[in-house]
């Protein structure tokens, strides 16, 4: 299958090994990329910490009958600290994703960030709105923005494309068989990546480096789940022409 190259900057994404022609039955990451998703779930685990940890703050503070502004204050450390620890978490299922086989397990791991955010606010958010001691523009004020902290916390911990493994061996198979290798390129904003380096998408004078990996890489790093139609269809008609070739040498 031809590539005719590009004249962009190339560069390779380390780690992946890439796995060709063989049948990939099931998704493994590798020791890299594990070692990555630990170290960001124990980050993330830390922020959530120090965001329940400020919400136990809050609640003496609250319980203490302390000034508006620095409850509100520590709303909103909590509603950071668990906003940072729900991408931090995201994060590391893209490196190491949750199989579907254990919906159970596949769901607590993909949403754990909403999950801890909710117990980050929600008890606070209670006795907000029972504490008899506030006044009625103060519960009223309080009570706000606690629920819409909470809301954005919990909205940002909520992954609403979670990879699995069996997505990530599906696309790895799906560009081996059209390819032979598992390789594929994407730029630093793509949305999607590519089977050939000079595509049209990337290929552009808007574009100075390509980086080049596996599929499961282009999740990792960019997020990027899908691959560009463009490249699927050239590689289609190319791998129909070169099996009519093969075709026609056997007659």
């Amino acid at each position: 299958m031809s590539d005719k190259g590009t004249k962009k900057k190339l560069t390779r994404v380390e780690g992946g090994a890439a796995k060709s022609g063989a049948e990939r039955p099931a998704f493994t990451p590798t020791d890299e990329a594990k070692g990555k998703a630990k170290q960001f779930r124990i980050f993330a685990l830390l922020s959530f910490l120090v965001a329940i940890g400020l919400e136990v703050v809050a609640i003496l503070q609250l319980n203490a009958g302390a000034e508006m502004w620095i409850l509100i204050a520590l709303i909103v450390g909590i509603m950071v600290f668990a906003i940072v620890g729900s991408l931090l978490w995201k994060k590391s299922n893209r490196f190491d994703p949750a199989s579907e086989k254990d919906k159970f397990k596949f769901f607590v791991q993909n949403q754990l960030g909403a999950i801890l955010s909710v117990i980050a606010f929600l008890p606070l958010v209670i006795l907000i709105l029972t504490d008899k001691d506030l006044k009625g523009k103060e519960k009223g004020i309080l009570g706000a923005v606690a629920g819409v902290a909470m809301l954005i916390a919990v909205f940002s911990g909520v992954d609403f494309n979670p990879p699995s493994a069996e997505e990530y061996a599906e696309q790895t198979a799906r560009v081996e068989e059209l390819t032979g290798k598992n390789f594929v390129y994407w730029t630093e904003h793509g949305t999607v990546y590519h089977i050939y380096s000079d595509c049209r998408y990337i290929n552009t004078d808007r574009t100075d480096e390509i980086f080049e990996g596996t599929v499961a890489q282009a999740r990792e790093l960019k997020n990027i789940t899908d691959l560009c139609s463009v490249c699927e269809t050239r590689a289609e008609e190319e791998f129909d022409v070169e099996l009519g070739e093969e075709e026609e040498s056997t007659e």
